[in-house]
């Protein structure tokens, strides 16, 4: 769900301008459409980490793959992204390669653009001796040998973010996420998604888990990712508490999303560091002479990291980037769950009855224990199970759901056995004894 049009510069009047945003979003259900992001780790045969620039560099990786049919998008002299049509190619700032895929109908549809990017970018990546790698982190290499890409966003973040959490730049340089996002076709109808998939988030999380490598051995936990979330910024990532209670809707999250700091404010270009100046004191006083736009409003909104982040749409943010039938599935999971109103109240039944403490307990419980951890008297396993099983159903009562199904059997596979991502990549380390190259070719897409 890619936006390509420029800055919207219309000035805000007031608070109830951010929450209009949300509400313009809305859309009858028989449009509904669903869109995947995937980022990919890019190693060399051996493992070691590419640089952005030179002959075999993420950049020239970019500059081929520009001919077949992007637009070239550049910073500073610096080939940054691409863009055709509804998708896009761009880079992370440790240089994890991100496809965000249009907006389409039904999980199938998403495979088959998710599958034919990776086809491509993986046969241009072959003649740099590039692989992409179906992991949640980085396996190979310590934080300061992976370089910065040269983004002004960037290098922004770069500078605020480790002041509020310790592995704030790990999280930037080193980690890959799937992700899967949703439309709506009303504030009842987002507010209901976003709680279903906060509560269940956790569960996701332990299924999808593919980061217990990193820095060449195994670092104990099951997704490593999702535990350097959990000192990267508190205050614009985890759970969103209010998200919980009765009467949570847009103005609930705009106030949210008020008081947390800005990273910047740009201007013809520019990024102005903003450094702890939230976006309220932004709309109440201005910032360096500049008043507050929509555009500004959508730039925040995309600095904030919950993992359910409201913008236009819905984006569930908690999977590891890990094997392509398990990425090829998350649409598919997402949909049964959020997109059928039964499957919507089944799902949240599941997890309703606990307070916000367990769940956040939980959710630093997860990185480590995986599939093994517990909520309440239930293990992840068990409630990934019956997740995956709702979500079944519920496809089958949607549009096309019941060919979006067979997407699931992987997750189902993962559930019943109790096995994530994780658990196999840990065997094929012990099998391999660490060796990178055999693992490269273990892991790729």
């Amino acid at each position: 769900m890619t936006a390509l049009l420029g800055p919207d510069l219309t000035p805000i009047a007031s608070t109830d301008d951010l929450i209009a945003y949300f509400a313009r979003g809305a859309k009858a259900p028989e449009r509904w459409r669903i869109g995947v992001e995937q980022e990919k780790v890019a190693v060399y045969a051996d493992g070691a980490i590419p640089p952005f620039s030179g002959e075999r560099g993420i950049e020239e990786l970019l500059r081929r793959l520009s001919p077949k049919g992007y637009e070239a998008v550049r910073e500073d002299g610096h080939l940054l992204a691409l863009k055709r049509s509804s998708e896009s190619v761009t880079v992370e700032p440790g240089g994890q390669v991100e496809f965000s895929g249009p907006a389409l109908g039904t999980a199938i549809a998403c495979r088959d653009s998710l599958t034919t990017h990776v086809d491509l970018i993986s046969d241009v990546a072959h003649g740099l001796g590039l692989t992409f790698l179906g992991v949640g982190l980085r396996p190979w290499g310590g934080i300061d040998e992976i370089p910065w890409l040269p983004k002004r966003r960037y290098g922004v973040m770069r500078d605020y973010l480790p002041t509020k959490g310790r592995l704030a730049s790990h999280m930037m340089k080193r980690t890959a996420t799937v992700q899967a996002n949703l439309d709506f076709d009303s504030e009842q109808t987002a507010a209901e998604k976003m709680r279903t998939a906060l509560g269940v988030t956790s569960i996701v999380t332990a299924l999808f888990a593919a980061s217990p490598i990193s820095e060449g051995k195994p670092n104990g936990y099951q997704t490593f990712r999702a535990a350097i979330w959990l000192e990267t910024d508190e205050a614009r990532c985890g759970l969103l508490p209010f998200a919980f209670q009765d009467g949570f809707g847009f103005r609930q999250y705009a106030e949210w999303a008020l008081d947390i700091p800005m990273f910047f404010v740009v201007r013809r270009g520019t990024y102005h560091p903003a450094g702890d100046f939230t976006f309220r004191r932004f709309l109440r006083e201005g910032f360096q002479g500049e008043r507050a736009t929509m555009g500004d409003w959508e730039t925040h909104l995309s600095t904030l990291f919950p993992e359910v982040r409201l913008k236009r749409y819905i984006e569930v943010r908690g999977a590891d980037a890990g094997p392509m039938d398990m990425a090829l599935g998350l649409a598919a999971l997402w949909r049964g769950i959020l997109e059928d109103a039964e499957a919507r109240r089944a799902a949240w039944t599941l997890v309703k009855n606990h307070s916000f403490a367990e769940r956040e307990t939980l959710r630093r419980e997860v990185p480590r224990a995986g599939l093994r951890a517990k909520l309440g008297s239930r293990t992840m396993k068990e409630l990934a199970q019956d997740l995956v099983a709702i979500a079944h159903q519920g496809l089958q009562r949607l549009p096309d759901g019941p060919a979006d199904a067979a997407l699931l059997e992987p997750l189902a596979a993962r559930a019943k056995s109790g096995r994530s991502p994780a658990d196999d990549m840990l065997a094929d380390y012990e099998k391999a004894k660490g060796d990178p190259a055999t693992l490269v070719k273990r892991w790729k897409l």
